[in-house]
């Protein structure tokens, strides 16, 4: 952290934002948050413990799912725990070496989610559209070198934009945002001295835009290929496994990119919370529901992870992979 603590000009820490000058809706904020990050740590740890001691869930999609919590968990703590303490603690402040650890985290994590998001679009692709290569294509090692470079371009994006924030100087050590988020940060950047990490957003956002193409074809191609299964069941199966995947990627896309390309104004506004909340907040909460609750192999693993008795007395049909 100190390769950045040279060109900072008088700014030893930042002020995040107040929701409230009123101390019972700072606490009720703190509570209201505390409850949100207890409900999506909870699932998604249910979720990682349930695909890790399930053996009959140690396939692809399961393994995808497993990452995908992760990173969720991952990206809301990065966040949410430091927004917590500062509104009981009545206090608005975080660290300059805090405020870029944050900041690397929250982008790291949130990129590989959208990375993620575009390997599991190939593996129903090729699970929908090829099953008899599916096995030879979506094999252990296959997957484990998709789930590396999941992480390792997350990262790899998130030190690109850290770096292109935090090498230039501060005018201002205000942020309107609840935590230390790259477009706020760039506002409180001396002026025309953040041209490098508005090229870096450009970049990541034509990037983000490839994947999602890449995404709705191969859902495209997916549905036509749904469309054609005989058996009722078996497009109803589908559909219900690739809609709620896409409208997750088009919320998360297309509210984190309003938030990266809306210039921020000087004081906080509804619409940026709002956007920046959906993005970084909602996903972590939906994907559990729409990728795992509503399964039936998941819920399986789940009861006889919580109630290991309840599986000897009830039959869950285990879907096919």
């Amino acid at each position: 952290m100190k390769l950045f603590v040279h060109n900072q000009t008088s700014v030893p820490s930042f002020l995040l934002l107040e929701f409230s000058a009123i101390r019972e809706l700072q606490i009720l904020h703190s509570f209201v948050f505390l409850a949100f990050y207890l409900a999506t740590a909870t699932a998604n740890l249910l979720i990682i413990s349930a695909i890790t001691f399930d053996d009959h869930l140690h396939i692809p999609m399961y393994f995808f799912l497993m990452n995908l919590a992760m990173l969720d968990l991952a990206s809301v703590s990065a966040i949410m725990p430091k927004s917590i303490a500062n509104s009981l603690m009545n206090i608005r402040s975080i660290s300059y070496s805090g405020c870029i650890s944050q900041a690397l985290l929250f982008v790291s994590f949130l990129t590989s989610d959208f990375f993620l998001l575009t390997v599991m679009a190939y593996d129903r692709y090729v699970a929908i559209c090829s099953p008899l290569q599916y096995e030879m294509v979506m094999n252990k090692r296959t997957c484990a070198q998709m789930i590396a470079g999941v992480w390792v371009s997350g990262f790899f994006f998130g030190i690109l934009h850290v770096v292109g924030t935090f090498t230039v100087p501060f005018c201002s050590d205000i942020v309107n945002q609840f935590f230390c988020e790259i477009p706020q940060l760039l506002k409180l950047t001396c002026s025309d001295s953040n041209q490098g990490e508005i090229e870096i957003l450009v970049f990541s956002i034509i990037i983000v835009l490839g994947l999602f193409i890449f995404i709705l074809v191969s859902y495209i191609k997916i549905l036509s290929a749904v469309f054609r299964i005989p058996s009722a069941q078996g497009r109803q199966k589908a559909l219900s496994t690739c809609l709620p995947h896409l409208i997750v990627v088009s919320v998360l896309m297309f509210t984190g990119i309003l938030t990266y390309m809306k210039l921020p104004s000087n004081s906080p506004s509804d619409l940026d919370i709002m956007l920046t909340i959906t993005y970084s907040l909602v996903p972590p909460i939906l994907n559990p529901l729409v990728y795992s609750m509503r399964n039936k192999d998941i819920k399986r693993a789940l009861f006889k992870l919580l109630d290991p008795k309840f599986c000897s007395k009830h039959s869950f049909p285990t879907s096919p992979s």
